[in-house]
């Protein structure tokens, strides 16, 4: 090989070593500085209420409240594991339960898989369905395949960590 070629391969096996080193500090960086809050949505005015008042109206006084009339459980509580005491308030959404920051409850555990299950309703009723974790979902020591009905009180244990539906 002339010299010219060599330093060439010579330059370029820098350059990609420089890449590797560059690449590998942005994936420690990335991990160190730990999961990112979720951004905040934004609230929509609802659909049935009044709108805003146009500029120089004082906006209409608002009617006497109304209590909410739900029925079923209202939140989901980590009942044991790291994360005893955790809350989580029931919307019309689906929970995501696992390690990825993307998740609604995020497990910081060895035993659950980055996606590994989640809550959802439909129809008035709780759903709990196993996302093809690694370890498996459980109501009680029975593992769960598929989607199965949730009733409140009955303890999902996810990895080293048990959650259930509560009024």
């Amino acid at each position: 090989m002339n010299e010219l070629t060599l330093t060439l391969l010579r330059l370029g096996y820098l350059v990609l070593l420089w890449v590797f080193v560059l690449s590998a500090v942005a994936v420690l960086r990335r991990d160190l500085s730990g999961p990112r809050a979720p951004a905040t949505p934004r609230r929509r005015p609802r659909p049935d209420g009044p709108g805003p008042a146009p500029a120089g109206m004082p906006a209409p006084a608002a009617g006497p409240a109304r209590p909410a009339q739900r029925t079923g459980p209202h939140r989901l509580v980590v009942v044991a594991g790291p994360l005893t005491g955790t809350t989580i308030p029931l919307t019309s959404s689906a929970i995501l339960i696992g390690r990825a920051p993307s998740c609604t409850l995020v497990l910081d555990d060895d035993y659950s898989s980055s996606r590994h299950a989640r809550i959802f309703p439909q129809g008035g009723q709780w759903y709990v369905e196993d996302l093809g974790s690694t370890n498996g979902t459980f109501i009680g020591e029975q593992p769960i395949h598929g989607v199965v009905p949730l009733a409140p009180g009955v303890g999902v244990q996810i990895g080293q960590s048990v959650v259930e539906l509560q009024g």
